[in-house]
């Protein structure tokens, strides 16, 4: 989840002074009763979805998202105030501490919270201790030379224990710590821990767009299930409420068709989302999980609802491609980036 290195991308379409602002998530599909009044948003890159047509232009160097899931939680809610602080790079140190970025330092996280607040969503702990830079920094380099074995796990295997998993213990407390920090804060909040929908597929492989050995594909995937057990547990001792989006987001992991996936390749696309994280589709299909959560409604994925994300998502893309300054402001980083 390490997207600084895109915060320049995302100021210079930013910098065309557009701002394409859509209405993601239709709030006539749902209208409830406008139950909750103030809702803040924490959260890493999962939540801050950088690259999702388009960027907010007050937080740049956070690469956060118009159409991110918080944004359309609350038009589904019909929140009257509410604030995104979500934070691409974010771990759980950045709900008390301020977070450093190429484009200025942001305040810490928890700075948002107020004693009146009553609904906050919480996206954290894939950045603690590396854990989701690692394995996709990692074992996409390791593929040609076993391209059948399993060398990523080999390679975080240490001594017969596994690295990985040990630091998603180690976090499970720092999120605990985190919903304790929120209900200190927010005493009247409802809290909800959101889970990280699926990158891999729980079986097959697709190594053009996740470019991992064969045998990997069950270890990452592994992985995603300690850290949502993770997540789940800390929602459990701390007293929120944990929003599953792995178990929901089945058949929408990365190497779904187009329309299905949730979940960027291995490829950047400037238009669509950053590498290795959720594109529109799945901002919206976390969007409505956590609406049905919070309303008593089944957590389900309807063949329509995809259907709707993804026509949604082309108008998005096409929206973007077919603004001048926008193009003209991707043309001068390609160019940029082969200097």
């Amino acid at each position: 989840m390490n997207v600084h290195r895109l915060v320049a991308t995302c100021l210079a379409v930013a910098a065309t002074g557009t701002l394409l602002i859509t209405s993601a998530a239709p709030a006539s599909a749902f209208a409830p009763t406008a139950e909750y009044k103030r809702y803040v948003a924490l959260g890493d890159s999962y939540t801050s979805a950088p690259l999702v047509p388009l960027p907010e232009l007050l937080s740049l160097g956070c690469v956060r998202s118009v159409s991110n899931y918080p944004k359309q939680l609350a038009a589904l809610l019909r929140i009257p105030s509410f604030k995104d602080v979500s934070c691409g790079g974010a771990d759980t140190t950045n709900m008390t501490q301020p977070q450093s970025t190429p484009l200025g330092t942001f305040p810490p996280q928890f700075n948002a919270l107020t004693p009146d607040t009553d609904l906050v969503t919480v996206g954290i702990g894939g950045n603690d201790f590396g854990v989701f830079g690692d394995i996709t920094s990692t074992c996409p380099g390791l593929r040609a030379a076993d391209p059948t074995g399993s060398p990523c796990k080999t390679h975080f295997t240490v001594n017969g224990v596994d690295t990985l998993a040990a630091k998603i213990t180690q976090t499970e407390a720092r999120i605990t710590e985190v919903v304790r920090g929120v209900k200190l804060r927010s005493p009247k909040a409802t809290v909800l821990l959101i889970g990280y929908p699926k990158i891999a597929p729980e079986t097959g492989t697709c190594p053009d767009i996740l470019p991992f050995s064969d045998g990997d594909y069950a270890y990452l995937y592994s992985i995603e299930q300690k850290l949502n057990l993770a997540v789940e547990n800390a929602a459990l001792a701390g007293g929120a409420t944990y929003v599953d989006t792995f178990g929901p987001s089945t058949g929408h992991d990365a190497c779904a068709p187009d329309g299905q996936a949730w979940i960027q390749g291995k490829d950047v696309n400037l238009l669509r989302a950053l590498n290795y994280h959720p594109r529109f589709e799945g901002q919206a299909g976390v969007a409505s999980l956590t609406y049905k959560k919070l309303t008593g409604l089944r957590q389900t994925v309807t063949p329509a609802e995809q259907a709707t994300w993804a026509a949604e998502a082309r108008t998005l893309t096409n929206q973007a491609k077919s603004d001048p300054a926008v193009m003209a402001s991707l043309d001068r980083l390609r160019t940029s980036a082969q200097r």
